[in-house]
């Protein structure tokens, strides 16, 4: 039957302009099959002559994507291909494969039953098919904003956001894990922000923060992240010079949006970076002016990072942490060995639930740490001088839906000060020092635009 089969079969019409179009893929592309999981989709096969479709039952198929075999079976089989990724679907007869199609498998925030599933159409079209976004930079006291090119849906992007998926640390060390594990959000997001910057592996974009921008292109200049990620893709992945937050954070959210999680950037004013994890930013004063006791906790006049909306069942069964997950790629501290951060749920930071996954204490310390001076005295005691409640985590902005507007997103992440108990988290944060531990990573300071 196997044979006869071959010979009859004349062509496969996926139809990818029809299913593209159900399966709101067809701005990525009108003649490549792309489609979201959890959703029907239309393939015909022409013969030659009739075929007795009993001799054919049961019918099987397998979708491969070289490290991992599916097997499928009736009229829903192709939901429940889980991971995105690129397949090969062959029809399985008398167990030998017959060659069908090649397709690739995104997210789908348009079904119910898929864990980025977004309920509002206004905002499936702003945080997933929008390829037009504003950047917020600047400082507190003056914000202004930088229109930039998501660009997901342009030439080689699905080959591009695939090629990340395939260099990445995780899938050279378990390949066949690391394609079953791409159904999950919470791992793409993760094994994203790493890949985003070169700081571990084959990244895609190297950050400068000092000293001379002559040997790549200054962060400023970019205006969109499909150039970026066109000549990380042609240099066979070396990481392209230079980025910084504003710059990992957009190029990012084109990778997020692409694979079709919905994701928006978002600016923190006044960010802190507590390289200590005592939700404090330190500034030590010796009282002998010889001695210098340098702080490596810094505020940053503005810091960018990338929100991308899906369930957390490994927080809480009743959904409660849902929603909207800081990640974060510009390389600042490591997480689980690795310069990644998140998905950090952005309820967990507004209750202060820092005990959770991922990063949760560094990024609510962004956004709430108080600002402690202290005096050191000469016999390395200290006593505190001045705290400042009120300086770090201001106008925390991303871009309105349909509209080119700030929309201020501050009280998704802290309450009103006094309303909250971020002062007993410190204490139970604080060690029983308040000299500096040791020095994990540079503090830098963004360009000022």
């Amino acid at each position: 039957m196997f044979f006869f089969f071959l010979e009859v079969l004349q062509k496969v019409d996926l139809h990818p302009k029809t299913n593209n179009t159900d399966h709101h893929t067809v701005e990525v592309s009108e003649e490549q099959l792309i489609l979201r999981r959890g959703q029907a989709f239309i393939l015909t096969l022409h013969l030659t002559q009739p075929v007795n479709i009993q001799h054919l039952l049961p019918l099987k198929f397998t979708a491969l994507t070289g490290w991992c075999l599916v097997q499928l079976c009736g009229r829903q089989s192709f939901s429940s291909i889980l991971s995105p990724s690129a397949y090969a679907v062959n029809l399985n007869l008398n167990n030998e494969d017959v060659p069908l199609a090649s397709l690739v498998l995104l997210f789908n925030p348009w079904c119910p039953d898929d864990s980025v599933f977004l309920s509002d159409e206004v905002q499936r079209q702003e945080y997933v098919m929008n390829e037009q976004g504003m950047i917020y930079v600047g400082s507190g006291n003056y914000i202004s904003s930088v229109p930039w090119d998501y660009g997901q849906f342009e030439d080689d992007m699905v080959k591009i956001c695939m090629k990340m998926l395939n260099v990445s640390h995780l899938h050279k060390k378990h390949p066949a894990q690391d394609v079953a594990s791409r159904c999950d959000p919470i791992y793409i997001s993760r094994l994203i922000s790493a890949m985003i910057n070169s700081e571990d592996d084959c990244g895609v974009l190297e950050g400068r923060w000092e000293g001379s921008f002559a040997s790549g292109v200054r962060p400023t200049h970019w205006t969109g992240s499909h150039e970026i990620l066109r000549r990380w893709f042609s240099t066979n992945c070396r990481p392209v010079k230079y980025g910084q937050c504003w710059v990992f954070a957009s190029v990012m959210c084109s990778v997020m949006r692409l694979l079709g999680i919905p994701s928006r950037v978002v600016t923190n004013f006044n960010s802190a970076h507590d390289t200590n994890e005592n939700l404090t930013i330190d500034v030590y004063h010796p009282m002998d002016r010889m001695m210098e006791i340098p702080s490596y906790d810094s505020i940053w006049n503005f810091h960018v990072w990338v929100e991308s909306w899906m369930t957390r069942p490994d927080l809480a069964e009743d959904g409660k942490f849902d929603g909207w997950q800081v990640v974060d790629p510009t390389p600042q501290e490591l997480s689980d060995g690795v310069y990644c951060c998140g998905p950090a749920s952005v309820k967990s930071i507004l209750n202060g639930n820092t005990d959770l996954n991922y990063d949760v204490p560094f990024v609510f310390a962004e956004v709430n740490a108080d600002c402690v001076d202290w005096l050191v005295r000469s016999d390395g005691s200290t006593r505190k001088m001045f705290t400042d409640s009120k300086r770090v985590g201001q106008s925390v902005s991303t871009k309105s839906v349909g509209s080119k507007k700030r929309l201020d997103i501050t009280d998704t992440y802290k309450h009103r000060e006094g309303q909250h108990s971020k002062h007993v988290l410190r204490e139970q944060k604080q060690g029983g020092t308040h000299l500096p531990l040791e020095h994990r990573n540079h503090s830098w300071g963004e360009i000022v635009f």
